[in-house]
């Protein structure tokens, strides 16, 4: 049996020169202090690709059972929740594997930056680096949008008003994102497609490409105080220092397996403890009060957006990620040489420090913060009496459209309500029937907050809720609609 499974393998290694090929990479020198104490510093980037394996594995099994079509998603969901054996672990494993992988390349890179690792010549790696947590961050949000949930739904519905912000080309990036006008079958379709098939295609490829460049620019020693980097001699020192190195295959790779261990135990807990994430209800577009937000990775956005005044909403959800991107990019070209050690880089460790700790601070304001800063409305809390006193049987009905569609957890009446949207208490001066209709129904134009309701509002409750609102005007201005509605001047009886 020995003997034919040595014949075996030589036959395989004969053909594909796997050893020949492979072995090198395992066996490449390394500074010997990273296979010392200081090694456990050098853990996180191994456990991550771990974490990675585990979500290709898993999502293969979950690309099985799950159907992207917007009419059966949630149900494939519920089937592999409580149907298919095991399929409710499998979903929770592969969405705290992700969860895993991206908390894992925030350590790694915080620990890279914090050691200088950025620094000559490792360039490229960072920048490859930064290109694979992108991809992550991509990942996590295309797979919130498969679980087709309201969470799902309003995510995609904000990063369509994200992308129709943008000057000339948001039009063609919304339909190219939506596959439409309208979010639909085609928007969970094309969501599919990137979470399966073009962003890990991506991250494989850029993958190969850091470690490719890891092999070949070598693992940075541990930072040592009055060691600098200087570009000229940097490269002849590192040789000398690989002199004395040692194997990765060896201390180095006990290290990285002890901890991708350790990293997979806490993930394969989770996963049974907790259990799966959603889906929670069906996507439904008129449920303006399911207090929709993001997943964990970018509540930080959410919570400065709940903190932040409307005007400068276009600026935090589509110039400031921009700018934070280009900045990780710069990193090092910024700073490519001097000291590596921080305890001589007080400004790096500081800096660290303050991102963590805003990061975490809004974070937790996103998880905690409602939809619209104030959303008492959520309570049940009834029209104002004063305000439909003297309605009409048909203001009457619209009054009933506007509380059942949840419409003020957007929008507050008498300051009650949510203020995401403007305050109708005096809407009636403002805007006309025919106005009111045109908002309800099609939204804000160039991918505004409102979301457009025509599908979602038969023509009868449409034309109840604009004479409502119509009727929101202060007692000594009953003629404001008519005044508004007529381009011309005309007397008072």
């Amino acid at each position: 049996m020995r003997r034919g499974l040595y014949a075996i393998g030589a036959w395989f290694e004969a053909r594909l020169c796997l050893c020949e090929s492979l072995w090198p990479m395992l066996t490449h020198p390394i500074p010997k202090t990273v296979a010392g104490p200081m090694g456990w510093w050098y853990i996180f980037g191994s456990a991550s690709l771990t974490l990675f394996m585990i979500q290709i594995v898993t999502g293969i099994g979950l690309a099985l059972v799950y159907v992207p079509s917007a009419d059966r998603a949630y149900d494939s969901l519920l089937f592999l929740n409580y149907e298919q054996p095991l399929g409710w672990f499998l979903r929770a494993l592969h969405f705290y594997a992700g969860s895993g992988m991206v908390v894992l390349l925030i350590v790694h890179m915080s620990q890279v930056f914090l050691h200088g690792a950025y620094k000559y010549p490792r360039e490229l790696t960072w920048v490859v680096g930064v290109v694979l947590f992108l991809l992550t961050l991509g990942m996590f949000f295309s797979g919130q949008i498969l679980r087709w949930d309201p969470d799902a739904y309003w995510g995609l519905a904000v990063s369509g008003s994200m992308a129709g912000r943008v000057p000339v080309l948001g039009p063609w990036i919304v339909e190219l994102v939506l596959g439409g006008d309208v979010i639909g079958g085609n928007s969970l379709s094309r969501f599919f497609t990137l979470h399966v098939f073009v962003i890990p295609a991506l991250l494989l490829i850029f993958l190969a490409i850091h470690l490719w460049l890891v092999i070949k620019k070598g693992i940075s020693s541990p930072p040592v105080p009055g060691q600098t980097v200087n570009p000229k001699t940097y490269d002849a020192e590192y040789e000398q220092e690989l002199k004395t190195g040692v194997p990765f295959l060896g201390e180095a790779m006990l290290k990285d397996l002890f901890f991708s261990a350790f990293a997979v135990i806490v993930v394969v807990s989770l996963a049974a403890i907790i259990g799966p994430k959603g889906p929670h209800a069906p996507p439904n577009p008129t449920l303006g009060g399911a207090n929709p937000r993001p997943e964990w990775p970018f509540l930080w956005l959410f919570g400065l957006l709940s903190l932040s005044p409307p005007e400068a909403e276009t600026f935090i959800i589509l110039i400031f990620p921009v700018i934070l991107i280009i900045a990780l990019f710069l990193v090092p070209f910024v700073s490519n040489r001097g000291e590596r050690a921080p305890s001589r880089r007080p400004v790096a460790v500081l800096s660290v420090v303050l991102i963590l700790t805003v990061l975490g601070t809004l974070t937790y304001q996103g998880a905690t913060a409602p939809w619209s800063p104030q959303m008492s409305a959520w309570c049940g809390e009834p029209i104002p009496e004063d305000i439909v006193r003297r309605s009409t049987p048909r203001q009457l009905q619209g009054a009933l459209v506007f509380q059942n569609k949840n419409c003020r957890n957007c929008h507050a009446l008498q300051g009650s309500g949510g203020q995401r949207g403007p305050d109708l208490t005096w809407v009636g001066v403002r805007l006309t029937s025919d106005q009111l209709i045109d908002q309800v129904s099609n939204g804000t134009p160039g991918g505004g907050n409102m979301p457009a309701y025509g599908k979602q509002i038969g023509p009868d409750e449409m034309t109840a809720l604009a004479d409502f609102l119509v009727s929101l005007q202060p007692p000594n201005q009953t003629l404001v609609r008519e005044t508004a509605a007529v381009p011309t001047k005309r007397k008072e009886p």
